[in-house]
């Protein structure tokens, strides 16, 4: 399994970005997908999560700001932020689960989200 996810930098409060993560070697429309995020000196956090049949959720801190989606043809998830603030400042990683499964078990590189005041 590999997930690679893309798509971090720096940009403005109030700005936007879109991470994008691809993942191979599993079979992509039958897990669940994730975005996580750790900030400097905090706990990992769930961001957004999409099922197989699209169902999302989000984490308190980025409803009706961040949408997650995804395209099973080309095995990647996506995660639309708008409206950045400064506290969304954080390493963001793509995660994967067989539908199943409960906790998510496979995990990307991560990249670099940094919002500036």
């Amino acid at each position: 399994v590999q997930l690679q996810a893309s798509g971090g930098g720096l940009v403005q409060a109030g700005g936007f970005l879109r991470l994008s993560c691809v993942g191979s070697g599993f079979s992509f429309g039958d897990n669940s997908m994730a975005w996580y995020r750790q900030a400097p000196e905090k706990q990992l956090e769930l961001v957004a999560q999409i099922a197989t049949n699209s169902m999302t959720t989000y984490g308190d801190s980025v409803k009706g700001r961040f949408t997650i989606s995804r395209d099973n043809a080309k095995n990647t998830v996506y995660l639309q932020m708008n409206s950045l603030k400064p506290e969304d400042t954080a390493v963001y990683y793509c995660a994967t689960k067989p539908r199943i499964k409960i906790k998510y078990d496979y995990w990307g590189q991560g990249t670099l989200v940094t919002v500036s005041s």
